[in-house]
């Protein structure tokens, strides 16, 4: 009897299955060492990589996944972009993100956008793995600097009895403002977000109107400001 395996062991090992992930990142070398240190784990497994935000929503819409671990500045749709896009395309599926940017300001965007963590690379041998994981137990998973950061935060609001003011921007203008910004057409920018072209022209309108602005060049700008592209 002593050399029984207990049912419900060998049951439990028969059932558990590799975390699926879906990793972004418009750098091939970066997302072939990022790849290295999940797929060597025996929980993990990455079954869909992107090159870029608005491939990552399409890959998620082909592949099933349990996890999509996304870099923050990527072409067409940012990493902040591409997590509000997948929050509302697949609401169970838990989003990192996997940045260089230790920048209190995309922290809470990503946060707010939908991402359970906040993953910088210069440590991703250290701390990837345990944020793939503890997402998946639907834990947030932050770096010490970005729990200070949140601390701080809702310290000062306390205090100051405020709240953050609501974007000027619309999550669907701001991912127009980045792609015309980009150089993209309208028929362009209409294929990528699914949305018509006369939506394009609407949306584009309402972003001269907000920002006071009156053409590409100053739209341009105004994104290379926000942090939407890079100058």
């Amino acid at each position: 009897m002593s050399d029984d395996i207990p049912p419900e062991r060998t049951t439990a090992s028969a059932a558990s299955k590799p975390i699926r992930i879906l990793l972004a990142d418009d750098h091939a070398l970066v997302r072939r060492g990022v790849r290295l240190i999940l797929d060597r784990e025996p929980d993990l497994r990455v079954v869909a990589e992107a090159g870029d935000g608005a491939e990552a929503v399409e890959q998620a819409r082909r592949t099933e996944v349990d996890l999509a671990v996304l870099d923050i500045a990527m072409p067409r749709l940012t990493g902040l972009q591409a997590t509000r896009e997948l929050a509302a395309l697949t609401p169970g599926l838990r989003i990192l993100m996997l940045t260089m940017h230790d920048n209190e300001q995309y922290l809470f965007q990503a946060l707010k956008a939908g991402a359970c963590g906040y993953v910088l690379k210069s440590v991703a041998d250290r701390d990837l793995v345990a944020a793939c994981r503890a997402a998946m137990r639907n834990e947030p998973f932050l770096h010490p600097g970005a729990v200070t950061a949140l601390i701080r935060t809702c310290l000062d609001r306390v205090r100051h009895g405020e709240e953050n003011p609501d974007h000027l921007l619309t999550p669907r203008e701001e991912e127009v403002l980045k792609l015309v910004a980009e150089g993209h057409s309208s028929k362009e920018i209409a294929e990528i977000l699914f949305i018509s072209v006369k939506t394009v022209h609407r949306h584009r309108a309402n972003l001269l109107r907000k920002l006071g602005l009156h053409d590409r060049l100053q739209l341009t700008r105004y994104a290379i400001r926000a942090g939407l592209i890079e100058p």
